[in-house]
């Protein structure tokens, strides 16, 4: 690991004008390209303290090796000289759109002698226009086929051309009328090219003009009485017009434009394109990239726009781009399309209308894309088993990890301190086993106190269960236990709710059992059974079943904490690593350097799903603890008043502020509140103290008791 002062370039040395850059390894690779309106300014915000620094970028300044730059005249020089230096380089650090599969394009050979319609993939060939590209090939042969009763241009291959010229006969479509048949001379070369050209601005969307032509040469033919001509004539406009009807109209006619969305995490993005021409959709595509660098929505969308179009001209690049952010600044962007143009082009956001609505769709496709793209490489089987085996080569683990546990930390500035623990088993979510903790030894905020009691409650909860069974004979130090409930991660906490007073912990939705997240019909499958022990009902025993490997969100510090836990109750045949802050570090206990796992490992991207489920499920638990503190009222103090009979008291009361003034005996008025239950009310409220009165903000007015009463009787507990 290079320390960046150690290439840092001398002060002045680094010019105050547009330029671009690129940082070198020690082996002399280029690593990383990037583009500045003052290459002083962006070069100098890289050695800086690396604590400021992103995560990524911290990870590239400390992969570099050396730093160079050129200075160019103009923004928009940069930004070509940028997307050259990336395809010429290919740089690990730079954000690069894969397909996620070779999508298929209409082509028109423009640059033969004779013309060929045919579908094509891959890279762009000079000379040939291109339509598209479209989801499924066949669909392209679909339109092809109607089209060519009315262009009947050239589709055969080289080969079978050269073939029907020598013997002098056409193949199969020039005998049925879908072949002009130029392999035999039935039309010369310059009217089947004019054939190609018609058929190629009927796709470019100038298709009224040419269905007006051919309705009045159908009228014409048959006010001249030659019904055949008519009729084949009425036959070609229809095969045209079911044609565009593959493609609906979805702006208004004569638009031309491409939309751009884009479907983001922390680690992914996909890409997904509409092209739009005359108000039709006329080709889609999509990518998916690893975001290898520091970069937003505008970055993600700037190197869209280089990969679309760096390598078009003209028509190519339409009129107007609708993005859902604009890169800063935008000048140079624009600049840069309107001279790959030859025109003007408009990039902007849309606000309303049709193509906001459209871009909505766009949009929606770009989410299921990542989706998809996340489901497939997670549940192929393959890639899980590699997964597997890459994490236990990289730690020196003696067999694959089949059940890994990760724990995260999540509070705000100290406050509402919780942790998480999810368990993936054989590479996947196993949430019937996911628990969240309070953090219950000390206030405030320590990350690696808290680390080093959650992963010895988990684990002592474990050896208590061995205890149990006879496996462990020492005797299990006693101390707080979890209050662990369990992984229904999305499910909300209602009365009767797994882990609350209305349902056992064991029950319906509990672990094992069949609730929407996990258990009999989860993630897991039907045919998949318990993890580990069970207990007399069938049910797998919390805490029962150890992990061979606890990752925990952090790096040094939180791995020894975690490590200092298990060495503390006696846990010898658990491994514990750390992933700090989406860096591409793995770090393990007692060593000095972290263990650096390729960027495409499968492993690497298994520890980080399981790191960021962690702490989504953490953070989905302080947030829901910090919405019901906010709304706590007097009443929600009270051990065992539950919702339904705080309600009953309010509702019988009329306010907190009522309710506070009276005695024991009417509080057990109340239906379903007993003495005992009106005892500790009471003394509750005695000792909170009474809120000032309720002020109408508007206003300014006192609201009346009676109104904060019925205000309060609706599901509130304001006093």
């Amino acid at each position: 690991m290079a320390d960046p002062s150690s290439y840092r370039p001398k002060p002045g040395q680094i010019p105050d004008s547009p330029g671009v850059y690129k940082f070198r390894d020690e082996h002399g690779r280029v690593i990383y390209v990037g583009k500045a309106k003052s290459l002083r300014q962006r070069l100098s915000s890289y050695f800086q303290d690396l604590a400021n620094l992103h995560p990524r970028t911290r990870t590239m300044v400390t992969t570099a090796a050396a730093v160079e730059w050129t200075v160019v005249s103009t923004e928009v020089e940069a930004l070509q000289l940028e997307y050259s230096w990336i395809k010429e380089f290919d740089p690990r650090f730079n954000v690069k759109y894969r397909d996620d599969k070779s999508y298929p394009s209409l082509a028109v050979t423009l640059n033969e002698e004779f013309p060929r319609v045919q579908v094509m993939r891959g890279a762009k060939k000079k000379g040939v226009r291109y339509f598209g590209p479209y989801a499924h090939a066949w669909a392209i042969r679909e339109t092809v086929d109607l089209m060519l009763r009315v262009f009947p241009v050239r589709t055969c291959s080289a080969g079978v051309f050269k073939r029907s010229a020598q013997i002098g006969r056409p193949c199969l479509l020039g005998y049925i009328g879908k072949c002009s048949a130029p392999c035999v001379g039935r039309v010369t070369a310059e009217e089947h090219r004019e054939l190609a050209e018609e058929f190629c601005d009927f796709m470019a969307g100038r298709t009224g003009t040419y269905l007006r032509r051919l309705e009045q040469r159908m009228h014409e033919a048959a006010e001249e009485m030659e019904y055949e001509k008519a009729a084949r004539l009425r036959d070609d406009i229809g095969a045209l017009k079911r044609a565009m009807e593959k493609n609906a109209v979805v702006l208004a006619d004569a638009t031309d434009a491409d939309l751009i969305a884009v479907a983001e995490d922390e680690l992914e993005a996909a890409v997904q394109i509409f092209h739009v021409r005359g108000g039709r959709v006329r080709g889609q595509r999509g990518w998916v990239t690893d975001k290898v660098e520091a970069v937003d929505t505008a970055g993600l969308v700037e190197h869209a726009l280089q990969q679309l179009y760096g390598e078009e001209r003209g028509d190519a690049v339409p009129k107007e781009v609708l993005v859902p952010a604009v890169p800063e600044p935008a000048e140079p962007v624009t600049q840069w399309l309107a001279e790959r143009r030859g025109s003007r082009v408009d990039l902007r956001i849309p606000q309303r209308g049709d193509k906001k609505d459209l871009m909505e769709t766009v949009q929606r496709n770009a989410q299921q894309a990542l989706a998809l793209h996340k489901t497939k490489r997670a549940s192929d089987l393959t890639t899980r088993s590699r997964a597997l085996e890459e994490i236990a080569e990289a730690l020196g683990l003696d067999s694959a990890p089949l059940r890994v546990e990760c724990f995260d930390i999540s509070h705000l500035q100290g406050d509402d301190v919780v942790a998480s623990m999810v368990v993936f088993e054989d590479g996947l979510p196993r949430k019937s086993e996911y628990r969240r903790f309070q953090i219950k030894s000390f206030a405030g905020q320590d990350d690696v106190r808290s680390m080093h009691e959650v992963v010895s409650r988990r684990f002592r909860r474990y050896l208590q269960e061995k205890q149990k069974t006879g496996e462990w004979q020492e005797e299990a130090t006693g101390a707080a236990e979890a209050t662990e409930t369990p992984g229904v991660a999305e499910v909300a906490e209602t009365p009767g709710a797994p882990g609350t007073a209305g349902q056992p912990l064991g029950g319906p939705g509990g672990p094992g059992g069949p609730d929407a997240t996990g258990g009999a019909d989860g993630p897991d499958g039907p045919d998949r059974g318990p993890s580990g022990p069970i207990d007399e009902e069938g049910r797998p025993k919390r805490f029962a079943y150890p992990p061979q490997l606890v990752v925990v969100d952090g790096g040094k510090p939180q791995v020894a904490a975690a490590k200092r836990a298990l060495d503390e109750l006696g846990v010898d045949d658990v491994a514990v690593c750390g992933l700090a802050k989406r860096l591409e570090e793995v770090w393990l206990p007692d060593e000095e350097d972290p263990v650096v796992l390729p960027r495409s490992s499968e492993g690497l991207y298994l520890l980080q799903r399981v790191r960021d489920e962690a702490h989504r499920f953490a953070i989905t638990y302080q947030r829901s603890k910090r919405a019901k503190s906010l709304k706590a009222g007097p009443l929600d103090t009270v051990p065992g008043l539950g919702d339904s009979r705080k309600q009953a008291l309010l509702k019988h009361f009329g306010s907190v502020k009522r309710l506070r003034a009276a005695t024991v005996e009417q509080i057990c008025e109340v239906p379903g509140v007993g003495r005992k239950t009106a005892e500790t009310v009471a003394a509750a409220l005695a000792g909170a103290a009474p809120a000032g009165p309720a002020v109408n903000t508007a206003t300014g007015e006192i609201i009346e008791d009676e109104a904060a009463g019925a205000a309060s009787s609706n599901g509130g507990t304001r006093p």
